[in-house]
Order: C-alpha cells, then sequence, then structure tokens
C-alpha cells in the first residue's frame, strides 16, 4: 500500500501509516491482506498486526471482497464492494467499508503499487 483515504460525513482524512507496512495478495479465487508495525520496536509492545483475508469476486471493474478471516473476527462475514481501476503499475480501490455493528460506515480509497521482484 503506498496511500490511503477514508471520507465520513463529507470530511476526507489520510489512513496512510508511514511506519506500518501493508501488502495485499490477490490470487484467482482469493484475496488477503497483511499489515504491521515496522518501527523500531522489536517486541510485542510495537502496534499490533493484523491481517484477513477471504474470496473475492471482480465483474468489470466491480471487485467485491467478501472477508471470511480477520484479526478482528467482528469484521469477519462482511461484504465490501469496490471500483477498481489500474494505472500503470498501480491498483486503486475505491468503496464503502461498512459495519453496522461496529458503526463503521466509511468511504476508503486505497492504493497499492505492484511488487518488483
Amino acid at each position: 500500500m503506498v496511500a490511503a483515504s477514508s471520507t465520513e460525513q463529507g470530511k476526507t482524512v489520510s489512513t496512510f501509516d508511514p511506519k506500518r507496512k501493508m501488502i495485499k495478495i490477490i490470487n484467482d479465487t482469493h484475496f488477503a491482506f497483511l499489515n504491521h508495525d515496522i518501527s523500531a520496536a522489536k517486541d510485542s509492545t510495537a502496534a499490533p498486526f493484523s491481517a484477513g483475508g477471504g474470496r473475492y469476486t471482480l465483474i468489470g471493474d466491480t471487485y467485491t471482497e467478501h472477508l471470511d478471516y480477520f484479526t478482528d473476527k467482528q469484521w469477519e462475514g462482511n461484504k465490501f464492494e469496490f471500483t477498481v481501476k489500474l494505472v500503470q503499475d498501480s491498483l486503486i480501490q475505491r468503496g464503502v467499508e461498512k459495519v453496522e455493528k461496529l458503526n463503521v460506515d466509511h468511504i476508503i480509497v486505497e492504493t497499492y503499487k505492484r511488487v518488483q521482484d
């Protein structure tokens, strides 16, 4: 991930944290993401690690994630629909994250740059 923002009630804020590293892996049927602290802390007092994944569908530019697994189990079982576009070596996804039981309802935009060998 190289950029991220969240818009709630008309206010947009950057949610990208350069002290964290996030990677998203997508194969033919599933996606997974891993997010961890890359700061100097070397023990368990560092910010928590999070990870999740599940099935997805891609129809045209509509990418829908079915979050089957996540560090915070309250997010599991939800479906998130995004519009995606590829710009050179970057994937940009934009959509609504809504989890009623957590009072989460915002628009997110995330940009991922393809990892080169």
